[in-house]
């Protein structure tokens, strides 16, 4: 499947969350020239989030165009005198604001996307943010997350999405990077949720791998409470024979969440999918792939938070080796990290009392995922 309004001259790589992702993330910006677009969720003041912020500064300080933005929620622990110091070594910074934001609550959408453009041909892709819970330290390993480093055309796609969000005009500042300078052959589409400007390229995606899968979906998702579209089209897709493995986190960041999420469980085993626990760490990755033959990755959780009220990124790759390369990571996680959940252990895990409380948490967060949120379940 090669659909419309993809670009062609790309070179990808998978890159699993932790240290390997910041380490390419560090040397990405270190390398640039000309400009950095860096636009996530989550950016922290801790150890992680301080070496991020001292490669950006020495960028700007010999000579590269950096904008930064951050969400106003999630990033609400940066100190002031954090923003002065970026503002202060020439880095464009903002905030993206919710309509109505306290400490504990937000109204309105957020910032939810994980985006770094370098030069305009350069980019990741990501479902982590910035903070030691996404890298491996001394006292953890990192939660279990995914990006992808994209080299060629979407890059500039990526970059345009950067400056709309900005609203920047200064193109004639940075040299564009020609097309048919770039290498490789791997078909990539950038897709974008966004309520406020009636974007909803991720759910469409998704619609369209359950709409159309033949064989196989595996789906890595760590707030997973799909609504009723998303459900009717899995369960035509297994009407169909197509087999759904599902793999879910069992050592939930947002144990509320996790309580919404195992009232799914039923729905899942009814329609015979499979589902899977991660018991390492926290599972934090958004992740899917469909018959062996394409895949998407990035910010885009599969509930109505994402689809409705968050702007989210994901890229999708429509190459076989690729899609296959991606499908084996994930069989090998489930195989060594994983837990099969059947309906048996289901039972006998939880008591009457705990389903109810699992039926309670499941309306109760349909409800909150449309107006406000109290966790930065990012």
């Amino acid at each position: 499947m090669t659909p419309l309004n993809v670009t062609k001259k790309n070179k990808v790589k998978l890159i699993q969350g932790g240290a390997d992702y910041f380490e390419l993330l560090i040397k990405l910006i270190n390398e640039a020239k000309t400009s950095i677009h860096f636009q996530t969720y989550i950016y922290d003041e801790d150890e992680t989030g301080n070496t991020v912020t001292a490669a950006l500064i020495a960028a700007a300080q010999r000579g590269v165009k950096i904008f930064l933005l951050l969400d106003r929620y999630g990033s609400q622990g940066l100190s002031k005198d954090w923003v002065k110091k970026v503002q202060g070594a020439g880095i464009f910074f903002r905030f993206f604001r919710p309509l109505f934001l306290s400490k504990r609550f937000y109204l309105g959408r957020r910032l939810h996307h994980k985006v770094v453009v370098i030069d305009g041909c350069k980019s990741t892709v990501a479902g982590l943010n910035i903070s030691n819970r996404y890298n491996d330290t001394p006292e953890a390993t990192a939660w279990l997350d995914w990006a992808i480093l994209i080299e060629g055309e979407a890059s500039q796609k990526l970059e345009d999405i950067c400056k709309s969000r900005l609203r920047l005009r200064y193109a004639r500042q940075v040299p564009k990077h020609k097309s048919e300078n770039f290498e490789g052959s791997t078909p990539v589409r950038i897709s974008v949720n966004d309520w406020v400007r009636r974007k909803r390229q991720i759910y469409r995606t998704y619609l369209d791998m359950f709409r159309e899968a033949k064989e196989e979906v595996l789906i890595m998702s760590a707030y997973f409470l799909p609504g009723r579209t998303f459900r009717k089209a899995i369960e035509a897709a297994v009407r169909r024979g197509v087999k759904f493995r599902v793999v879910l986190t069992g050592n939930a960041d947002v144990f509320m969440i996790k309580y919404a999420e195992r009232y799914i469980y039923r729905w899942l085993f009814k329609n015979n999918i499979a589902v899977y626990e991660y018991t390492r760490n926290v599972l934090h990755g958004k992740i899917s792939v469909c018959d062996k033959e394409w895949m998407t990755v990035g910010s885009f959780n599969i509930n109505n938070l994402s689809a409705f009220a968050s702007v989210e990124l994901n890229a999708d790759v429509f190459d076989k080796k690729f899609a296959m390369h991606v499908y084996e990571r994930l069989s090998e996680i489930i195989k060594r990290d994983c837990v099969r959940i059947t309906e048996e252990k289901f039972e006998r895990q939880f008591n009457l009392i705990s389903r109810t409380a699992h039926h309670v948490a499941y309306y109760l967060f349909r409800f909150l995922f449309f107006i406000s949120t109290k966790q930065r379940d990012g």
